[in-house]
């Protein structure tokens, strides 16, 4: 059966473990150009003798855990504030969206998740009726260290938040009698359109001053979605292996794993994700539901380590504590 992804010979003296994905038979691994334990008697594949984290490429950015049920994949942080419609993508794709990258191939970590024994699922279905990404459920928690040089450890999903630097509208047939908005205030009025907008989040004191220039209900229930609205609320959804497409080339018939194009932790629903989000979130610029919680990631350039942590069962998962990349 051919490779879809061709084995990479392993450097002297260094301890590479190449898992590839075999065509037609995405359970099966293939372990150095042999079929793999796991394949066929669904036995764990090849780990150190000492139980440590064995390397699945030749750069040692992403370690299989077996004795943990963990991978172990090194990136860096290169966004700290704007819209997200990934995590983590591929190091030279989509840096401009996403908040840490990974200088790996998307296909070695899908295949050490499969070796982990994580079950692959399917990306969003829109028609006839809304069905979110499914697969099974990650757990992912990235490492660091700190400005004094200790390591610091949290859910990713701490590093995201519901977006709130956007334009939030309401319908107002008219503004309340007496009420004119000030040309330097962040609130404005379309007549055309009968809306009130209110960009980014509004402080308790501004709410306290718009509240008091008029008893209007409408008025009073736009201002208090504005400063709802407006409030940080961090990502609550969970992330599953979706387990992206294959793709074929129409001339050559060559096959192809589309997540090679940077799709690998998504917080936008991508047909070609590895991992998303299991809610709906649109992938549309205008629409997009998360961004950077900026307060919360280290400064660009520095080294972390994402812990992915397949969950078989219901409850989080409580791996060790992971040292951040040296």
């Amino acid at each position: 059966m051919p490779h879809l992804f061709p084995p990479v010979a392993s450097s002297a003296g260094t301890p590479i473990l190449v898992l590839g994905l075999l065509l037609g038979s995405p359970g099966s691994l293939q372990v150095c150009g042999q079929e793999s334990p796991a394949a066929t008697r669904g036995k764990p594949p090849i780990q150190a003798a000492n139980g440590a984290p064995v390397s699945l490429n030749e750069s040692g950015t992403v370690k299989l855990d077996l004795m943990n049920r963990r991978l172990l994949v090194q990136g860096e942080v290169v966004l700290r504030q704007g819209q997200l419609e990934m995590f983590a993508c591929r190091k030279k794709s989509k840096e401009h969206e996403s908040i840490v990258a990974i200088d790996a191939a998307a296909y070695v970590i899908h295949s050490g998740l499969l070796a982990l024994k994580a079950n692959p699922g399917g990306p969003a279905v829109y028609e006839p009726k809304f069905q979110p990404p499914h697969g099974e459920k990650l757990d992912i928690f990235v490492s660091w260290k700190d400005e004094m040089g200790k390591t610091q450890r949290v859910p990713a999903q701490s590093w995201i938040r519901e977006t709130v630097n956007r334009f939030w509208l309401k319908p107002l047939e008219k503004l309340p009698e007496g009420v004119t908005i000030d040309e330097s205030s962040p609130l404005r009025y379309d007549r055309k359109q009968k809306e009130l907008l209110w960009y980014g989040p509004m402080s308790d004191s501004q709410k306290k001053e718009l509240l008091a220039m008029s008893d209007d209900k409408g008025w009073r229930q736009a201002i208090e979605y504005f400063h709802d609205r407006g409030q940080s609320r961090g990502m609550q959804a969970d992330w599953v292996f979706v387990g992206s497409v294959l793709g074929e080339d129409e001339t050559t018939g060559a096959k192809s794993y589309a997540a090679e194009e940077g799709q690998y932790i998504c917080v936008s629903n991508f047909a070609t994700a590895m991992i998303d989000v299991a809610a709906r979130s649109s992938d549309q610029a205008a629409e997009l539901a998360f961004e950077a919680w900026t307060d919360k990631i280290p400064k660009k350039g520095t080294p972390v380590t994402l812990e992915i942590i397949p969950v078989p069962n219901k409850g989080p998962a409580k791996p060790p504590e992971a040292a951040p990349r040296k």
